[in-house]
């Protein structure tokens, strides 16, 4: 008898924001007026919540949130809803602020050789083998924010860098990352994978390889040596 795995809550936020992204990626590279003009009012929205924006409601179709998943999944309840709709939101507002002006995708999947998550893109705007202090406290400072509104304005803050270097991330799993985020008990987990994605990954011109976990620092409990605890970074 085959197991039918049902996805989380998360995983089904991820997975529907991947669905969102994925055809406007394509005509805006392909140059097609209406995802051209859809990142235009889109990035009008990156740095806040669903309900500050309602110019975008209806924009990007998230009727999928509504439904009763064809796998056997549950309705979400109002207030899973609510966080569902936020991750959505800031996750795509915030790709389409870093989709500006490229002529390459900048959601691309993470994968272990490929590591698309964020500590890891935000590893990558630093000089190899150097930590930046700089760039890591806004991983900090985005790890200890207060309340969503905060987080994703922060977020905004690092997007912005990593378009400046062309540095692809994976919306779909920031997606995910920011529904769990907002579960009770999620931020210290989403903290710690932020963290580990950070320490993991290794420039392709090192010897290890990228995506190859084998630093001491990944057994840290300080969120993975990104330290939650540092003041100067709040």
């Amino acid at each position: 008898m085959t197991t039918v795995t049902v996805p989380t809550i998360p995983q089904r936020v991820g997975l529907i924001t991947g669905e969102l992204v994925a055809p406007l990626q394509k005509g805006y590279l392909g140059d097609r007026s209406h995802a051209v003009a859809a990142l235009a009012r889109l990035r009008r929205g990156a740095g806040k919540e669903f309900s500050q924006v309602p110019d975008l409601w209806g924009l990007a179709d998230t009727g999928a949130l509504h439904d009763k998943p064809k796998d056997g999944g549950r309705l979400l309840s109002e207030d899973e809803l609510t966080r569902a709709e936020d991750a959505v939101h800031i996750a795509l507002t915030l790709w389409a602020l870093h989709q500006q002006s490229r002529r390459k995708g900048m959601h691309q999947p993470d994968r272990r050789k490929s590591p698309k998550g964020l500590g890891a893109a935000v590893r990558r705007l630093m000089p190899p083998g150097e930590i930046a202090e700089p760039v890591r406290k806004r991983l900090v400072r985005a790890g200890n924010a207060p309340d969503l509104p905060a987080l994703a304005q922060r977020l905004r803050d690092i997007v912005l860098l990593l378009r400046g270097e062309d540095i692809e991330l994976d919306y779909a799993l920031l997606a995910e990352q920011l529904y769990h985020w907002q579960e009770p008990g999620g931020r210290d987990a989403v903290r710690r994978a932020w963290g580990r994605s950070f320490h993991a990954y290794r420039d392709p011109e090192d010897g290890d390889g990228p995506g190859d976990p084998a630093t001491p620092a990944d057994n840290n409990d300080t969120t993975d040596g990104i330290d939650s605890t540092d003041k100067d970074a709040l």
